[in-house]
């Protein structure tokens, strides 16, 4: 019998490796940054030709390489950052593998050029079809310069999978935010197709952040600082005001080290808890210092993935030194109102303006649904949203920045009671307002079917087979989609200037993917002009969006930045999909009779109403022999 397990050779075994390790033109940009600052480098240049297709030239300052190392360091398993498995349990340097350069020559051809600092003639040696082509002896300065060209060329089937030229630009841009933000003590230059994007130089976190994302950013942030035996934090966290429900700027990083870790992401959403609207993240960049043996970045070929021994500790430290610095800032409540005794605040009456009346605690107070909403005529927003008592808050007062909103409330009430007597208002309370009105189906005995909002999520109605349970975000927005994407096929499609044009400050791996979806976007009603910085201006919205515009279009550009552009999909259904999530009903928000009525007609005069255009689940219906089987 013939054996059949043989020893893969390396060409096989780096291109296996490959498949995990290079996994597109950023992941080369990665792992080539990372050996630069292994390398003990102050200043970097990244250097793409068409979005890393063609060219990524990483060129450093760093220790360089002797002839013997640079030919050492295409093999696998070979690194100059361990020498025995105890240290796996010290690792201070980005890289230790040692599969980087192997798996790069597996997929591109290289071209590298080095230098010790030491010496006074380097290296070059020359890869081509993951073979050493030649090595001689070459003139450079001190340091590494190292080209990958023609990435995937010899893999048509990986090559065919890549994205547009902009998408894998702008996760190359990422990478290299990434890179720039864990490292702030080094110089970083990107440069694409022979123009600048970004010349970094040695700066703070703080001021890094600025030059990365915006000034804007900058001035959002209060520092976050804890020392302890287990664990030191530095960095910076958004004030609550600031968070976002889209572009949410969010790093974590251990020990140098970029990391994703969803426990600690949690640790932090709690924070802002009651203080942030439920769809909001806030922005954070916090950095971990921790004994390397108390950690594990042996768990995936990205390191992006770290596991800590003191998992719950830190988390305690974490969320008290998020809090004290909110605290600190004003930007969370000083008073801890639910303790025993706490001072009795009164809050502003509107209805009496006598400012001492006490409103008791109820869980489920809602300023859109109680006495002010109908008193007022559905006034909404920061008027509204300053007299509603906080979650967990016997008594309520206005913040000092909505105070001088609430001085005149004798005459904006005043205003409004004479313009009412005058001509009724007619305001619905959500964003059903311009869907068309429809009779509800009847039921058996002809008389119309009664709805029922849950939690002020789901529209539960009786159906001839059982209970029907619709989410009442996902309807309209397969109500939305439906109309967006007639219009647009139709031609019917317009824009409604603004008088006063508003603006969306992106990041550059954002503006990248902006600019080119950006025929799609026009189309579906979106005026927006470049101001600079990766700001766009909006000068018009789609007459039909029932949304917020910039809230609108931050919606549809991280929709593509994170899952990238198919050239299979229309590109129109996909930003028709975007608009409509991001203008759809949200979750908590309570609907009357008439508008939970308004949107089960719609939706179900759709052809496929059960899910919404991605896949979820609409309708579910409970079979009445189910309901029968809770009482046997």
């Amino acid at each position: 019998m013939d054996d059949k397990i043989r020893l893969l050779p390396d060409s096989v075994a780096n291109l296996i490796a490959a498949g995990e390790v290079i996994q597109r033109p950023a992941s080369v940009v990665k792992e080539l940054v990372e050996n630069s600052i292994d390398a003990g480098a102050t200043e970097v240049q990244l250097i793409v030709k068409d979005a890393g297709r063609t060219l990524i030239q990483v060129i450093d300052n760093g220790c360089g390489m002797s002839p013997t190392d640079a030919r050492m360091a295409f093999e696998r398993h070979a690194t100059s950052k361990i020498v025995k498995a105890e240290d796996l349990f010290t690792l201070m340097t980005m890289g230790f593998r040692g599969e980087a350069l192997p798996t790069v020559a597996a997929v591109a051809d290289v071209d590298l050029r080095s230098m010790p600092h030491d010496e006074n003639i380097g290296t070059r040696l020359i890869i081509t079809d993951n073979k050493v082509e030649s090595q001689s002896p070459e003139a450079c300065v001190p340091g590494t310069n190292i080209m990958v060209k023609n990435i995937f060329n010899r893999l048509p089937a990986r090559r065919k999978f890549l994205k547009r030229d902009a998408v894998e630009l702008s996760h190359i841009v990422h990478e290299f935010e990434r890179l720039a933000l864990v490292n702030p003590s080094v110089a970083f230059t990107l440069m694409h197709n022979g123009t600048v994007m970004h010349k970094l130089g040695k700066a703070p976190l703080k001021q890094r952040i600025a030059d990365l994302f915006g000034k804007s950013v900058g001035h959002q942030l209060i520092p976050v600082e804890a020392d302890t035996s287990l664990i030191k934090i530095t960095g910076f966290v958004g004030l609550p005001e600031h968070a976002r429900r889209r572009n949410a700027l969010q790093y974590f990083f251990v020990n140098g080290r970029n990391m994703r870790h969803p426990y600690f992401h949690r640790a932090v959403m709690q924070c802002y808890d009651n203080l942030i609207s439920p769809e909001a993240h806030p922005v954070y960049f916090l950095n971990f210092e921790v004994d390397p043996t108390t950690i594990d970045v042996n768990i995936s070929p990205t390191k992006n993935e770290v596991k800590f021994e003191n998992e719950q500790a830190i988390w305690q430290i974490l969320t008290a030194s998020i809090r004290e610095s909110l605290g600190r800032y004003n930007a969370a409540p000083a008073i801890d109102f639910d303790q025993e005794n706490a001072p009795e605040i009164p809050a502003f009456d509107p209805l009496n303006n006598k400012g001492n009346a006490t409103i008791e605690h109820d869980p489920s107070f809602n300023p859109f649904t109680s006495p002010y909403r109908s008193e007022l005529g559905g006034l909404s927003g920061s008027v509204i949203n300053n007299v509603a008592p906080a979650a967990g808050v016997r008594m309520s007062t206005p913040r000092d920045r909505g105070a001088n909103q609430l001085s005149n409330w004798d005459k904006l009430y005043a205003d409004f009671q004479r313009e009412a007597e005058v001509e009724p208002i007619h305001t619905a309370s959500s964003a059903l307002n311009e869907v068309d009105n429809a009779q509800l189906e009847l039921d058996d005995s002809g008389m119309p079917v009664t709805l029922l909002q849950l939690r002020s999520r789901y529209i539960v109605s009786p159906s001839s087979t059982g209970l029907m349970i619709v989410d009442q975000h996902r309807a309209h927005e397969r109500v939305l989609y439906e109309k967006y994407l007639a219009m647009v096929e139709s031609g019917t499609m317009s824009t409604q200037r603004l008088i006063f044009p508003d603006s969306v400050e992106l990041t550059m791996s954002q503006s990248i993917m902006l600019e080119s979806i950006l025929d799609q976007v026009s189309e579906m009603g979106f005026d927006l002009s470049p101001l600079g910085n990766n700001a766009w201006a909006i000068n018009g919205q789609p007459a039909v969006l029932e949304g917020n515009p910039k809230e609108a279009l931050l919606s549809i550009v991280d929709d593509f930045s994170t899952t990238g552009i198919d050239p299979s999909q229309d590109l129109y259904s996909r930003v028709a999909q975007s608009m409509a999530r991001a203008s759809a009903i949200r979750p908590g928000q309570a609907l009357a009779q008439e508008e939970m009525e308004r949107l089960l007609s719609d939706l179900l005069k759709l052809p496929t109403p059960n899910y919404t255009p991605d896949g979820r689940t609409v309708i579910s219906i409970i079979p009445i022999t189910e309901i029968s089987r809770l009482f046997e």
